[in-house]
C-alpha cells in the first residue's frame, strides 16, 4: 500500500516498512531453504493437509465443506504486538510531526482521555479516511497471522483503536477513528491478509524469496510473524482455491470535462496504476462461504496527481450461495465495505454494512454477465479538496448503493459498469455538518491483445452536490478519459464455468 505520501498516513507506512525491512536479512537467508521443509507451503503440506481434514455436511449446497488443520493461536502475542505497534507509531509521529504536539504523551493526557467523552475530530482527511483504516488493518493482520479468526482479529482490531485513541495521542478520543481503525480497518486488514497467503499458497512464477517478499509487502504482520517466530506460526493459512480476477492496470488520463466549485486547482493530466481482485466468485463447485470475507472485491488506484485515488473494499460478512437454474450461480448476504474516493476536487470515504447479492450468468455457451448490488448505511465523511480559505469536509451516516456488472464474452473482451451513490446526511454530523450527494460511475471496455495482455479504454464521471451551512450550495464534477494497458491473471476475465 503506498501510503508514504500522505500526511499521517507516512508515519504509519514508515512504521511498516520498519517492520517489513526488519525481517528482509532472515528471508534473503532462509527464504529457500524454508522451501524445501514442510514449514513452507509446498504442494506436499497442501496434500498432506488436504488429507487431515474432516469432511462436514454442507451449509450451502454443493458438495462437502472441509476443516482445515488449524494453525496453533496466541491470544497474548497480537496484543503485545499491537501495544508495540502503537508505541513505535506514537514515536516515530513524535519525532517527525514537528507541526503538532498532538503525540507528546504523558501520564496527564492518558488520564484526561480515560476520563474524556468521545468526539468527532477534525483532524487532516487522509489522517482520519487513509492513515486510520491502515492502522487498524496492521492491528487485524497481527491477529490473523498469529491464528485468530476473523471475528477473534476484529475484536483486536477495535481494542487496538481503543487503546490508540486513549494512549497513543493527547486529543480527546474520537468516534470517527474508531469507525475508520476499529471497524474499516478490520475489511481491508481482511483482504490484505487473505491476498497476502494467496500470494503465498499459489505457485507462480516467483522465486520462494519474493514470494515471501512480495506476501510480507502486502501484509507486513504476516511476513513479521513468519520470520520473527519461525515454524510456530509457518502454517499458511487456507483460502480454500477460491476462483478469482486479479487484474493491473497503467495508463494515462485526461480530463474531458469539469466544475472545480471551491477546488483552487487540478491537474487536468494524469497517470494512473491500479491493481483490483475479485476473489472467491460464485459458481465453483465445493467452495463455500462460511468464513467472513470468503468473497470480496478489492480495487486500489494510485495517482501522479494526488496520490491515492481510490480504495474500494467490500466483502460479505455473512451469507450464503444460490442456484437459480443451470445457468445462474450467486450469493447473497450482508457485506461490510471501506471505500475512499478523491478524484482531485472533492473526495468521500465510507464504512458501510450492506445486504446485497454477487452472482454469474451464462448467457450463451461463450459469453458470461458478472455483477454485484448492494445497498446499505454507511458513516462518512465527505468535502471538497484543494480548497480556497477553511477546510471543507463534515461526516454524517450515510445511505449508499452499488451498481457492478460486467460482460464478458470469449475471454476476449470485456465490457463493465460500475455506478455508486452516496448520500452524507445530516444524521450524526458535526455541528457544522450538511448534506452531500456523490456520484461516481465508470463504463470501461478491455481486449485481450495475446495471452494475459490486454489493453482499457475507460471514462469515469464523478460528481458532488453539497449544501454545507459554512459554504452554501456547490457543485463538482470531473468526467476522465483514460488508456490503460492491462495485465490479466492467470484465470483471465474470472469467468467461472461449472457446467
Amino acid at each position: 500500500m503506498a501510503l508514504i505520501s500522505v500526511g499521517y498516513g507516512s508515519h504509519i507506512g514508515l512504521a511498516a516498512l520498519v517492520i517489513t525491512l526488519g525481517i528482509s536479512p532472515v528471508l534473503a537467508q532462509n527464504a529457500e531453504t524454508r522451501a524445501k521443509t514442510p514449514g513452507m507451503l509446498s504442494q506436499e503440506m497442501l496434500d498432506r493437509q488436504n488429507a487431515e481434514r474432516q469432511p462436514l455436511p454442507s451449509l450451502a449446497g454443493g458438495g462437502e465443506e472441509f476443516r482445515p488443520v488449524q494453525p496453533k493461536k496466541d491470544y497474548i502475542l497480537p496484543a503485545l504486538e499491537i501495544i508495540a505497534f502503537d508505541v513505535l507509531l506514537n514515536r516515530v509521529n513524535n519525532t517527525f510531526d514537528k507541526s503538532t504536539d498532538d503525540y507528546a504523551v504523558t501520564m496527564g493526557s492518558w488520564k484526561r482521555n480515560l476520563k474524556s467523552s468521545w468526539v468527532i475530530d477534525r483532524d487532516p482527511y487522509e489522517t482520519n479516511q487513509i492513515g486510520h483504516p491502515y492502522q487498524g488493518a496492521m492491528y487485524h493482520m497481527f491477529a490473523r497471522s498469529a491464528g485468530m479468526s476473523y471475528w477473534e482479529s476484529a475484536a483486536y482490531t477495535f481494542g487496538g483503536s481503543v487503546f490508540w485513541e486513549i494512549f497513543g495521542e493527547t486529543t480527546t478520543p474520537s468516534r470517527n477513528d474508531q469507525i475508520a481503525s476499529g471497524i474499516a480497518g478490520s475489511f481491508l486488514g481482511e483482504s490484505l491478509f487473505r491476498m497476502s497467503s494467496l500470494m503465498l499458497e499459489k505457485n507462480t512464477r516467483l522465486s520462494p524469496f519474493w514470494r515471501e517478499m512480495s506476501a510480507a509487502a502486502i501484509s507486513p504482520a504476516t511476513g513479521f510473524n513468519r520470520y520473527a517466530f519461525g515454524r510456530r506460526f509457518d502454517a499458511v493459512f487456507n483460502n480454500r482455491d477460491p476462483a478469482y480476477y486479479g487484474r493491473f492496470q497503467a495508463g494515462a488520463v485526461t480530463t474531458v470535462s469539469e466544475t472545480r466549485g471551491s477546488s483552487a486547482r487540478f491537474d487536468r493530466n494524469e497517470l494512473q496504476a491500479s491493481f483490483a481482485m475479485d476473489y472467491g466468485l460464485p459458481g465453483k463447485g465445493g467452495y463455500n462461504y462460511l468464513r467472513p470475507f470468503d468473497y470480496f472485491n478489492f480495487e486500489f488506484n494510485g495517482s501522479s496527481s494526488n496520490g491515492i485515488e481510490s480504495i474500494l473494499n467490500r466483502g460479505l460478512l455473512v451469507g450464503t450461495k444460490y442456484e437459480m437454474g443451470p445457468m445462474h450461480r450467486g450469493i447473497w448476504g450482508l457485506y461490510g465495505s471501506f471505500d475512499y474516493i478523491a478524484p482531485q476536487f472533492f473526495r468521500v470515504s465510507t464504512t458501510a454494512l450492506s445486504l446485497g447479492t454477487t452472482a454469474q450468468w451464462w448467457l450463451t455457451k461463450t459469453m458470461a454477465l458478472q455483477g454485484t448490488g448492494m445497498a446499505g448505511i454507511g458513516y462518512a465523511a465527505a468535502g471538497s479538496v484543494r480548497t480556497i480559505g477553511l477546510r471543507d469536509y463534515n461526516y454524517g451516516l450515510a445511505p449508499q448503493a452499488l451498481l457492478s456488472l460486467r460482460l464478458v464474452m470469449d475471454e476476449r473482451i470485456a465490457l463493465a459498469l460500475n455506478a455508486r451513490q452516496y448520500y452524507v446526511s445530516r444524521v450524526a454530523a458535526a455541528k457544522s455538518g450538511g448534506t452531500e450527494n456523490i456520484t461516481r460511475a465508470d463504463l470501461s471496455l478491455t481486449m485481450r491483445v495475446k495471452d494475459d495482455h490486454a489493453v482499457a479504454l475507460k471514462y469515469l464521471h464523478s460528481r458532488r452536490n453539497s449544501s454545507v451551512a459554512a459554504f452554501g450550495d456547490q457543485t463538482q464534477a470531473r468526467d476522465t478519459v483514460g488508456l490503460y494497458y492491462t495485465l490479466l491473471g492467470k484465470d483471465g476475465f474470472g469467468t467461472v464455468d461449472w457446467r
